[in-house]
C-alpha cells in the first residue's frame, strides 16, 4: 500500500483539522456551550462526512475507509464533542443489508461493547448500548439472529446518558424495548458483512485514539515549554524530555499501523481487513493510554482538574480503547485467528 494521501486526501485532512479545532473545545468549561456545539455538528453534516458510508450505489460506499479515518482523527484530536463514529457505522451496516440509513441511527451494542447486539425476540431482553448517539432519540440498530446470518432491526426508546467519556455520548435503552423490523432491509447479513463491518469500527476507533494522542501531546509540549519550576521550564529537564520523547514515538508507530488497517476495510478481504484492525487497535489502545497518562503526568495534579482539559483526552481515549474490544481482546482474537488457540492457557 502507498501511505501517503492522495491530493484530495491530504485536502480533506487539513479542513476536517482546521473545522475541529475552530469547533470544538478548548478548556472543560467549553463543553457546557450548546451553540458552540450544535455549530459544530451542523458544520459536519453540511461537509457530508456523516454520508462517507453511504451507498454511491451497486453497494459500494461513497467514501473508503481511508477518508472516515482522516475525519475521526481530526476529530479525536480535538476531542470534539459531535457524534461521528456512531451515525458512519450505523450507514455502513445499513448500506450492507440494503437499508437506508435514518437519521440520527447508531448501532447498539452489549455491555461489552464488542460488536452490534443480537436480539431473538420481539423484545430486548438485556440493556442495549448505543455509542456516540446524536441528541435525541434516534433509532438504534441490533442484529436479529434468522436462516445463518443475521437480519437488521430496530429498537427505540429513551435511555440515561453514562461513561467517562464528556465529548461523546453512550445512551443506554434499558431491557423490554420492542424490537421492529426493517422494511427496507432485504439482505441478510452473513459472517463476511459483519467482519468487514467490524473492521471499519476499529479503524476508526484507531484513527480516534490516534486523533488523540496527537492532541494531548501538542498540548502537552506547549505547556512543558511555559511551566517553570526551579527558575526553568520543566521541558528543559531531561527526565520530561525522555517522558514526551517516548510518548511522540509510540504515537508516530501507532499511526503506522491505523493507516493500514484504514486501507484494508476497502481493499482487502473481510477477515483480513479484520486482522488489520485488530493489530491497529491493539496497538494504538496501548499507545494512547500511555501517552494520555504521560500527559497528565507532566501536567502535575492540574492535569486532573476541571481547570485542564487533558484529563479530557484521556477520557475519550478509554472509550475508544473499549469500544470493539481494547487491546487484551484484540491479542486474544489475533490469538484464536491465527493459531486457532482458545481462550485462556492450554
Amino acid at each position: 500500500m502507498d501511505a501517503r494521501d492522495t491530493p484530495e486526501q491530504a485536502e480533506l485532512r487539513r479542513t476536517a483539522r482546521r473545522l475541529a479545532r475552530a469547533l470544538g473545545p478548548r478548556t472543560v468549561a467549553d463543553l457546557d456551550d450548546g451553540k458552540r456545539r450544535a455549530r459544530l455538528a451542523e458544520a459536519v453534516r453540511e461537509a457530508g462526512w456523516l454520508e462517507l458510508r453511504h451507498d454511491a450505489g451497486g453497494g459500494a460506499p461513497l467514501a473508503g475507509g481511508v477518508e472516515a479515518a482522516i475525519i475521526a482523527e481530526a476529530l479525536g484530536e480535538a476531542v470534539a464533542d459531535v457524534a461521528f463514529a456512531g451515525p458512519v457505522l450505523a450507514a455502513d451496516l445499513a448500506r450492507r443489508a440494503g437499508a437506508s440509513p435514518a437519521d440520527g441511527a447508531v448501532v447498539g451494542f452489549a455491555r461489552d461493547l464488542l460488536g452490534a447486539a443480537v436480539v431473538s425476540g420481539p423484545a430486548t431482553t438485556a440493556p442495549i448500548y448505543a455509542v456516540d448517539a446524536a441528541a435525541g432519540d434516534g433509532p438504534v440498530y441490533v442484529l436479529r439472529a434468522e436462516d445463518g446470518g443475521h437480519r437488521l432491526a430496530q429498537v427505540r426508546g429513551e435511555g440515561g446518558r453514562e461513561g467517562a467519556d464528556l465529548t461523546r455520548a453512550l445512551r443506554t435503552i434499558p431491557a423490554g424495548a420492542p424490537v421492529a423490523a426493517l422494511p427496507d432491509a432485504p439482505r441478510l447479513l452473513g459472517r463476511a458483512d459483519l467482519e468487514a463491518w467490524a473492521a471499519l469500527g476499529l479503524a476508526l476507533t484507531s484513527a480516534d485514539l490516534i486523533g488523540v494522542t496527537r492532541g494531548v501531546l501538542d498540548l502537552t509540549v506547549a505547556y512543558a515549554k511555559e511551566r517553570r519550576q526551579f527558575g526553568a521550564a520543566i521541558g528543559s529537564f531531561q527526565a520530561v524530555q525522555h517522558l514526551l520523547a517516548e510518548a511522540l514515538c509510540l504515537s508516530e508507530g501507532a499511526f503506522s499501523v491505523a493507516l493500514q488497517a484504514s486501507w484494508g476495510v476497502d481493499e482487502l478481504a473481510p477477515d483480513e481487513a479484520l486482522t488489520a484492525g485488530r493489530v491497529a487497535k491493539a496497538y494504538c489502545a496501548r499507545a494512547a493510554r500511555t501517552v494520555c497518562e504521560t500527559a497528565v503526568q507532566v501536567h502535575g495534579g492540574m492535569g486532573n482538574t476541571w481547570d485542564c482539559i487533558v484529563h479530557v483526552y484521556l477520557r475519550r481515549a478509554l472509550l475508544s480503547s473499549r469500544w470493539f474490544g481494547d487491546d487484551g481482546e484484540q491479542l486474544r482474537g489475533l490469538e484464536r485467528a491465527r493459531l486457532g488457540a482458545a481462550d485462556g492457557p492450554a
